[in-house]
């Protein structure tokens, strides 16, 4: 059976379904995805950082983040994907690859103190989130998680993060553009959602 994500026989959900295996052994989609949604979010409310500079935004710590996130629902919250997946016609990074592909990508991210306008920081923070996308390196829960780590990112850097009220439809899209070379549709939701504080 495939699920979502194009696995055939996946070791990650019950047998003969699609559903990903649970803490909560829930076995019905529509439910996990709303015990998921719940958990996650008082999951991110209870968050403290413990980041006091730029050079702890590493892999790691997107690690980190993800196991806080998702700890409640998923037995392998935090680690990285076994298998390869794919999503339409979207590939994502072999799973073999993920390791030294997340290398080269969190070296970049120091750059981003040394830009000198909005701008650059969106045109090279949209970059890196788009790689980091096609990455996936989690088997659930990858957009939640980018998410959560550009918003304490640019934090970081000095902007509040409030993301714009769009669909799960227009993310996707921007995201596919941008694995399709074209950064722009993930641009102006950058744009959107960040601001001095």
């Amino acid at each position: 059976m495939h699920d979502k994500y194009g696995v055939n026989n996946d070791p990650y959900c019950y047998p003969d379904s699609s559903v990903l295996i649970n803490l909560l052994n829930i076995t019905d989609q529509n439910i996990l995805d709303e015990a998921e949604i719940e958990i996650t979010a008082e999951r991110y409310e209870s968050y403290h950082s413990k980041v006091i500079d730029i050079s702890g935004f590493t892999f790691n710590h997107l690690k980190l983040l993800h196991k806080h996130l998702f700890q409640d629902i998923y037995p392998w919250a935090g680690e990285i994907r076994t298998v390869d997946i794919s999503k339409g016609n979207t590939r994502f990074c072999t799973s073999s690859r993920i390791n030294a592909e997340a290398e080269k990508l969190f070296e970049r991210i120091p750059n981003l103190v040394g830009l000198n306008s909005r701008e650059l920081l969106i045109e090279d923070a949209s970059d890196i989130f788009c790689e980091l996308n096609v990455l996936h390196p989690f088997r659930e829960g990858n957009g939640r998680v980018l998410r959560f780590f550009f918003e304490e990112l640019f934090f970081m850097l000095g902007y509040e993060t409030i993301w714009p009220d769009i669909s799960q439809e227009e993310w996707l899209a921007a995201n596919i553009a941008g694995v399709n070379l074209n950064l722009e549709p993930l641009k102006t939701i950058f744009n959107r959602a960040i601001s001095r504080y």
